[in-house]
């Protein structure tokens, strides 16, 4: 599969009233061309995703309280965290692109896959020619 023969595709979801994990799940399928004929599992078939009103995704569960992100400064006693609702407030693009990364496969290809999402918290994109609009 040669990449110059590949025609990428522009995805537009709206995340409005959305589930987050069947929302990322969607991106992730989209992100790696898996609903493609041509789909490798080595290799970037995939095609571009932009996703709008990330601001408004929902959870179930009470995870607006409870759900928690982690990280790790990579210093001793470096820890960090932040719940979702304190996450949502300071930057809702991140929790769509944390939910979106985990589900890519941990090799290579996940760096490659991640950089074609493109999350916007309002509804600035517009849409241009070409561009096709998913309901999810």
């Amino acid at each position: 599969m040669k990449k110059n023969t590949l025609i990428q595709k522009t995805y537009v979801l709206d995340a409005d009233g959305q589930i987050l994990g069947r929302l990322a799940t969607r991106i992730a399928d989209l992100l790696r061309g898996k609903g493609k004929v041509n789909f490798i599992p080595n290799a970037d078939v995939g095609d571009n995703v932009v996703v709008i009103n990330c601001e408004k995704v929902k959870v179930t569960g009470g995870k607006e309280e409870k759900k928690i992100y982690y990280h790790h400064t990579g210093y001793p006693g470096g820890i960090r965290s932040i719940t979702y609702k304190a996450l949502m407030e300071k930057d809702p693009t991140q929790i769509i692109k944390k939910a979106v990364f985990s589900m890519l496969p941990k090799n290579k290809l996940q760096n490659i896959f991640i950089k074609k999402l493109t999350i916007f918290a309002g509804n600035d994109y517009q849409i241009k020619p070409g561009d096709i609009k998913l309901d999810v």
